[in-house]
């Protein structure tokens, strides 16, 4: 029979990541629920199958560490060791180790490092102390296996498929071509201008209708839910808390809200950013906490849900709240900010977004190097998102993240620049509106009066650094983003479209203000516009004209 290593450990390499993501999910909840047996089973059966999986495969050292686990596991599932804040932290620690060695292991690397060896003698010495201090230890070890269900190894049939990312990539980008093609081929059709040429459209029109059926089929495939990713920051909440003597929970809400699975990957950096700084700046002390009449404990609620095509993500807390002042005077010392000048909450607490931007008295493994909320704001850029807090200071905190559900499809407005189409994310755009006839110089921007608000503007011509000479009369798409608007002028608009999304190749990658590409439907290509990269050009522009 022929043997397929290679699909055989990528097979392990999957099934091993999720068994140690339930087996981590399952500890930090033991850990309020020392009784429940049925998350010990879990957590067993997590071990023993990445154990026997090892052995199967050969991998002799991964094997030998999950089995001194499997055995400690064995002895509090038996009652014979106790159930602590201290077991389970080291069984966290084994959890990590096991990340490591299995993919080491598939790489031909079965070997343990010195800080893994250290967790497997940390292991050792718990079951030596469990052992002696009963005598029918043996007797439950060498019963271990029988204590599991004849059926709690064979898993439940789903009729379910992995399916490499990849492939539904290239899935998408193929229902992008045919609808490319259906839009040349309509155009020819309704030229014939003929009675078969219309029995022929009215044809066409059908097969378009079943296409669009198959590309939301294709993106319904995509979509994941966010509550595995969720789940994950339990554990980073119970560790960065006790790691700094604070008292934390994290409360999920919409775990069952569904993503595209591209959105849903670079979520996780972001979101862990913001709990860091959540704990760090936001939680008090338990002590602290008490004095002002609140649970020691304090509490997270990260929530998801969908509104107007987008998905909201929110996370809440119930701490100190941003300090308003402290974020001013910070700034002011570093000379981004003027005596006098005022500012709007959003736009104080914006300034935290900013690189280098720090209100910690001191470096810690949490902050103090005015980097974190500057890659939350850089990946939520890149997400074609944006971002919101509010804040009451002594009663907490919620910052609002608001993304596309894809990131492969967008519906898109075009607009046309020196005889070139580009398009802007629709949800980006609040307006249309003519500019004003003394507003139509050589200048790059300025300010408009829109309803007796200040709207600056920049040319996306100059921006871009389009050729060709600007029409007598021009356009100007408001865009909005952060709470705040500024306008792009454009020589003409076309309207709103669907547009596919194509990756930039690496050379154009780090051009400034486009996100992409699309095909139109003649076949073109037009670019796709960073609208957050736009609108700080544009506020920034208006800024240096006022100074």
């Amino acid at each position: 029979m022929d043997f397929d290593r290679d699909k055989v450990v990528a097979a392990f390499l999957v099934e091993s990541e999720e068994g140690l993501q339930l087996m981590e999910q399952a500890l930090v909840a033991l850990e309020g629920d020392i009784d429940n047996n049925e998350l010990l089973n879990d957590i067993f059966r997590v071990v023993h199958t990445i154990k026997g999986n090892a052995s199967a495969l050969d991998f002799p050292q991964l094997a030998g560490f999950a089995h001194v686990a499997e055995d400690l596991l064995e002895l509090a599932r038996t009652k014979q060791a106790a159930i602590s804040k201290e077991l389970v932290s080291l069984l966290l620690s084994a959890v990590d180790a096991l990340r490591a060695l299995v993919p080491a292991a598939a790489e031909g690397n079965d070997r343990l490092s010195s800080s893994q060896r250290a967790i497997k003698q940390q292991i050792a010495q718990q079951l030596s102390l469990a052992r002696s201090a009963s005598q029918t230890a043996a007797k439950a070890t060498a019963s271990s296996h029988a204590a599991i269900p004849a059926t709690a190894n064979q898993p439940s049939r789903n009729r379910t498929l992995r399916v490499d990312i990849e492939k539904l990539d290239e899935m998408l980008n193929l229902t992008g071509e045919i609808a490319i093609a259906q839009g040349q081929l309509r155009r020819k059709l309704e030229a014939l201008n003929t009675e078969a040429g219309r029995e022929v459209l009215e044809m066409h029109r059908e097969a378009e209708r079943l296409y669009k059926d198959l590309q939301e089929q294709v993106m319904d495939v995509r979509m994941v839910p966010v509550g595995p990713l969720f789940q994950q920051l339990i554990r980073a909440v119970r560790d960065i808390s006790q790691g700094h003597n604070k008292l934390a929970r994290l409360e999920i809400v919409g775990a069952e809200v569904e993503v595209d699975t591209r959105v849903l990957e670079q979520l996780k950096d972001p979101l862990l950013h913001m709990i860091r700084n959540a704990i760090d700046h936001g939680i008090e002390s338990p002590a602290e906490r008490h004095a002002r009449g609140k649970n020691p404990c304090g509490s997270l609620k990260l929530r998801a849900f969908h509104t107007a095509g987008n998905i909201m993500i929110q996370l809440s807390d119930d701490g100190a709240g941003f300090n308003r002042q402290r974020i001013v005077n910070k700034a002011k010392a570093l000379g981004w900010l003027e005596d006098g000048e005022k500012l709007s909450d959003q736009d104080v607490f914006r300034l935290v977004f900013n690189a280098g931007f720090s209100t910690a008295e001191q470096v810690t493994d949490l902050s103090g190097r005015g980097v974190g909320m500057d890659v939350v704001r850089r990946n939520i850029d890149s997400l074609r998102g944006n971002i919101e807090i509010q804040s009451v200071e002594g009663e907490g905190a919620t910052i609002t993240i608001r993304l596309p559900l894809t990131l492969a499809i967008i519906e898109g407005f075009s607009v046309v620049i020196g005889g070139e189409t580009y398009v802007i994310p629709l949800e980006m755009i609040s307006e249309c509106l003519n500019l004003p006839q003394e507003r139509n110089s050589s200048s790059n921007g300025g300010v408009l009066n829109l309803r007796g608000e200040a709207l600056p503007f920049v040319r996306l011509r100059d921006v871009l650094g389009a050729g060709g000479v600007a029409p007598a009369r021009e356009n100007v798409v408001v865009l909005q983003y952060e709470g705040g608007r500024a306008g792009l002028a454009v020589d003409e608009l076309l309207g709103e479209s669907q547009a596919i999304i194509k990756p930039l190749s690496r050379l154009f990658q780090q051009v400034r203000g486009i996100s992409g590409s699309t095909i139109l439907g003649d076949g073109r290509v037009a670019l796709i516009l960073d609208v957050s990269t736009l609108m700080r050009e544009a506020i920034a522009q208006n800024l240096a004209a006022l100074n």
